[in-house]
């Protein structure tokens, strides 16, 4: 999830995907992916005239969480909605939800813990900041009480957009200001010890510039990152310890800026996302295939139902 501040300016970073790193001359790499096409992913039940983002579905229930917002993009909160024999159900409030807002779920594979943040009041105290978050599933299916992640992964700024990597290390996209920092928010990861206690690392100049870069999403088997930056969806590609200049997806999926809320399927090979498509519907979900052509995801609901993603 990006700055609520940030809609504003979709139009400047789009002109801006193109900066390089501070203090180089060329710091991203041509896309090696074919031209491939977006097409919207619009339910009924899912689609309105709000802004609907960043996806997640749940590895055990398939059950559909997300996040819906004003046209205006404000106002985040985490809802979720079942298959049903009709169809895809009313979204509701996710069980585990808090007050203030809440944005950008993530399902670990075995579906046991789930990744968010949230600016809930913690110890009686109402909070400004968004902070990490994530919540256990018990053995019977229901959700345990949700757990604020410590410092050093949270701190007094913004955190986003939280993703366990296959590596161990959890990617997210702090707006903090602590060196090393090179723009306004970089991509950082954390991880614990064997004793519990947190580290963090700036992921470099390789993806992070001058600029923003936001929503770190590491691929199923690690070896690549879709993230969030300035002009919409970009990648890196895992190369050993480190990570390739990061590359611009194509056209087809970057059409004017407003791209985010990047999710794979198990898979890795199909890319759900969302874009600002202005009145009616303002924010909708896309779905583009990467590597290997076309998959059936997201199924059908019902299952029986063959429908494609709407063209």
């Amino acid at each position: 999830m990006k700055h609520q501040g940030m809609i504003a300016v979709w139009g400047a970073l789009a002109a801006a995907g193109s900066a390089a790193h501070a203090g180089s001359p060329d710091t991203t790499a041509k896309s090696a992916i074919t031209p491939i096409v977006a097409v919207p992913w619009a339910p009924p039940g899912i689609s309105s005239p709000q802004f609907e983002s960043h996806g997640a579905f749940d590895p055990l229930s398939s059950d559909f969480y997300f996040v819906r917002s004003s046209p205006k993009f404000e106002g985040w909160r985490i809802l979720v909605s079942h298959c049903a024999p009709e169809g895809w159900t009313t979204p509701v409030d996710a069980p585990f939800a808090g007050d203030g807002v809440e944005a950008d779920p993530w399902f670990t594979p075995d579906g046991r813990t789930l990744y968010f943040i949230s600016t809930r009041t913690t110890d009686g105290l109402a909070r400004k900041d968004l902070d990490i978050w994530r919540v256990g599933r018990a053995a019977d299916g229901h959700w345990l009480k949700p757990e604020r992640l410590p410092e050093p992964v949270n701190s007094g700024a913004q955190e986003w957009f939280p993703r366990l990597g296959a590596d161990g290390w959890l990617y997210f996209g702090p707006g903090r200001a602590e060196k090393p920092s090179f723009g306004k928010t970089d991509i950082w990861r954390a991880r614990q010890d064997a004793r519990g206690r947190w580290s963090v690392q700036n992921l470099g100049t390789a993806i992070n510039t001058a600029g923003d870069e936001y929503e770190p999403l590491p691929s199923p088997d690690g070896s690549r990152m879709i993230f969030m930056a300035d002009g919409g969806l970009w990648e890196s590609r895992r190369a050993g310890d480190f990570w390739s200049l990061r590359a611009k997806l194509p056209p087809g999926i970057n059409v004017d800026g407003t791209e985010i809320g990047a999710a794979l399927s198990p898979s890795g090979r199909t890319l759900l996302f969302s874009r600002d498509t202005g009145s009616p519907l303002s924010g909708e979900f896309f779905v583009a295939p990467l590597d290997g052509g076309q998959e059936d995801w997201p199924r059908p609901c019902p299952a029986g139902d063959a429908a494609r993603p709407a063209r």
